[in-house]
């Protein structure tokens, strides 16, 4: 049986983790510790080194201790920006641009391609338009812009941009993935 802490280190405290994700945060901690941008820099390597590429509750409790800032503070880092995940994600990552230019462009049909094709048939643009396959082989989310407006619709799979997206080449590429093949 694996050996367990809590976050703070009292038994009371929900959720623990192994002895060695504790090690690690630590290690992360001290690696960083005095430089500018600390605590960016410790959730992006945290969040790197996740399997599911997310930050956990005891992980941003244990940061916030080794850290000795508020959690609130770590919270509200976590928060403000998008790239942090409070959800555990999927093994690939598909993110629709939603800015006006991909907008006018067809950017909402890929977004709706992408979803039904994942068996998420109920959008909603007014939610929260990110989810994860239960099986956590993909996750869809949006970005209000790339910054390539001249090439939209953009589309980013797994990091890679694809410019001028068509709902067919989009099917394409998530059924290559779920084959396994490259990007």
């Amino acid at each position: 049986m694996q050996k367990t802490v809590s976050s703070s280190g009292s038994k009371a405290d929900l959720p623990s983790f192994s002895e060695s994700q504790a090690d690690m945060v630590r290690q992360i901690v001290l690696a960083n510790t005095d430089k500018p941008g600390a605590l960016l820099t410790v959730l992006e390597e945290l969040q790197n080194r996740d399997p599911y590429k997310y930050l956990s509750e005891g992980v941003l409790r244990l940061v916030a201790q080794q850290m000795d800032i508020p959690l609130s503070r770590v919270y509200s880092v976590v928060t403000f920006y998008s790239y942090f995940n409070l959800q555990p994600q999927g093994k690939h990552t598909i993110v629709v641009c939603r800015g006006t230019a991909c907008h006018t462009r067809g950017s909402l049909a890929l977004l709706e391609e992408a979803m039904g094709r994942l068996g998420h048939r109920e959008f909603k643009e007014s939610e929260e338009p990110s989810f994860t396959t239960e099986d956590r082989v993909f996750t869809v989310k949006t970005v209000a812009c790339f910054g390539q407006c001249a090439l939209a619709p953009v589309v980013a799979i797994d990091g890679v941009i694809h410019s001028r997206m068509t709902a067919r080449n989009l099917t394409a590429l998530i059924d290559g993935l779920r084959r396994g093949e490259k990007k």
